[in-house]
């Protein structure tokens, strides 16, 4: 058998076995939800956002997998096709450039990089989009090492309510979650936060939401979204804050409309009407204009 005859049969099983190797991966990506979510901690029906993150997550590591395979295959092929042969000696005829081939692995590459800055862009600018008349404005301010929450006056709110929170307190003990600041949601409708900080830099993390905002001193960042999915999620401040930043925890319950203003009467009948804005920041002059 001649050479160029072994050099095929080489590269007849070298394609398959990586044409294999792609498929095998594809179908193992569909197994489970886990998988089908990018093992992300949310699913597609928990915000109005939440679909198309885990979307452009799993569809950038499938196409970064195929490639990585298709590398590595051809990598792999090249160390077999173009080995030492046995009694051969001398160096190889060399090569010195080859410029179709440079031009490719120029553009494509950033051919690459412009497509998934592309898809990235479109979320990320629908995540952060603004909604002129959101149905519920929540004025959140973060502090060492909790939260208050505004209900501000709407469409939604009646008459402005807040809800004042305090540190968890985490020693070693089993932990009453109810305890925790909690932050009510009407299901399907917009909801605007206003996140503020009344002393040092926080952030605002729902893991489910697949969003983090931070929470800066003297400046209001926003996070809009329409809650889509009844439930109870997990909430954490993710900037270290302080010497107690483990116990600045929430919860958020997204509830039934009649539920929400069942809570928002129970904060009125409290007497918990109005807000506390930045009168209660620890350097209010952060504040004036």
């Amino acid at each position: 058998m001649s050479s160029q005859d072994r050099t095929g049969s080489r590269r007849a099983k070298v394609i398959p076995i990586t044409g294999l190797a792609i498929a095998g991966a594809l179908a193992l990506s569909g197994c489970t939800a886990e998988n089908r979510n990018g093992w992300m901690p949310s699913t597609r029906e928990t915000t109005n956002h939440t679909a198309g993150i885990i979307d452009l997550w799993v569809n950038t590591w499938i196409t970064v997998l195929i490639l990585g395979l298709i590398t590595w295959g051809l990598i792999i092929w090249c160390i077999i096709a173009y080995r030492r042969r046995k009694g051969a000696t001398g160096f190889p005829r060399q090569t010195s450039y080859n410029l179709p081939l440079e031009v490719f692995y120029v553009l494509v590459p950033l051919f690459m990089v412009l497509v998934f800055f592309h898809f990235t862009d479109v979320q990320q600018q629908s995540i952060n989009a603004r909604v002129d008349h959101p149905d519920l404005t929540v004025d959140v301010r973060a502090k060492q090492w909790s939260w208050d929450f505004n209900y501000l006056q709407g469409s939604n709110v009646p008459e402005g309510v807040y809800d004042v929170g305090v540190q968890a307190q985490l020693d070693g003990k089993p932990f009453d979650k109810s305890t925790l600041p909690t932050l009510y949601l009407p299901i399907n409708k917009s909801v605007e936060l206003q996140l503020n900080s009344r002393d040092v830099i926080h952030s605002f993390w729902v893991p489910a939401f697949l969003d983090k905002k931070d929470v800066l001193p003297g400046v209001t960042n926003y996070m809009t979204l329409t809650p889509t999915a009844l439930g109870e999620y997990d909430g954490k401040c993710a900037e270290l804050c302080g010497e107690y930043h483990s116990e600045m925890l929430f919860n958020v319950k997204v509830v039934t409309q009649a539920e929400f203003e069942t809570h928002m009467a129970a904060l009125k009948a409290k007497g918990q009407i109005g807000d506390l804005g930045n009168k209660y920041d620890r350097n209010p002059n952060l504040n004036q204009k």
